[in-house]
This record gives C-alpha cells, structure tokens and sequence, in this order.
C-alpha cells in the first residue's frame, strides 16, 4: 500500500504565481504582446485536464515549483550575465520536468539568448501602481 500526500492550496496557489511572473515579467522581456497571446491560446504553463501527469501530490508539486524557480532564475540570469553552457543543461532538465508533468514548455535556450524588448513593457506586464491596472 502506498500513501500519498496531496498537495497543500498553498502549493498550487504559489504554482499559479510563478506561472503568472513568468508572464507578466520574463515573457515579455523576450516575446512581443502578440506572441505571448499565441502563448496563452496554446496553454504554455497551463496543464491540460485530460493530460495532467502531475496530479496534484506534494512530491509533484515541489517539483513543478523548483522548477518553475530554476527557469526564472536561469532567466533572469542570462539577461543580467549572458548564456553560460550550463545554463543550457539546467534549463533543457526542467523543461522536460515542466513537461512530464503536462505543463507544456516548447521554449529552447536559444529563444531566451537575445532580448527583444529590454524594457519589458508590455500589456501584460504588472502595473507599476493599482491606478494603471
């Protein structure tokens, strides 16, 4: 008999940030609006019911957390530093973590090198204030 632990709300509410940030502060760094928008249409980030390999247990939700995390960090790190051929194998494992967990990522390292919009501004990115949203 095994024993499994669900996930906790908390978990699956840090889940939708991460995925939120992803949007609204890296996406649009390095896609334009109107990418981003094919994005939500194809359900990047976003598992499918029928194809939900991840089924909402605790192990499974860290994984999907940290590597949510590792692909921000990684991210946000190429920008500030540049590409490092490590960077490249820390992100192709947590996409494929990302992905076996039906969290559909079809990005390569190679998309995220040259920044297109150095700003970040964007439609969907977070307001500065409450009175811009």
């Amino acid at each position: 008999m095994k024993i499994v632990v669900a996930s906790t709300p908390e978990q699956e509410h840090h889940i939708t940030e991460l995925i939120d940030y992803m949007y609204s502060s890296i996406f649009p760094i390095y896609f334009e609006d109107e990418y981003i928008g094919k994005f939500e249409k194809w359900n990047v980030l976003e598992p499918k019911e029928e194809d939900v390999y991840y089924n909402r247990t605790l192990d499974k939700a860290f994984k999907v957390i940290s590597s949510l995390q590792a692909l921000i960090a990684v991210l946000e790190t190429i920008q500030e530093e540049g590409y490092q051929e490590y960077y490249g194998e820390l992100f192709a494992k947590n996409v494929q973590i990302l992905n076996e967990y039906g969290y559909l990522f079809p990005f390569t390292i190679e998309e995220f090198q040259s920044v297109n919009n150095p700003e970040g501004l964007s439609k969907y990115s977070k307001p500065a204030n409450q009175y811009l949203a």
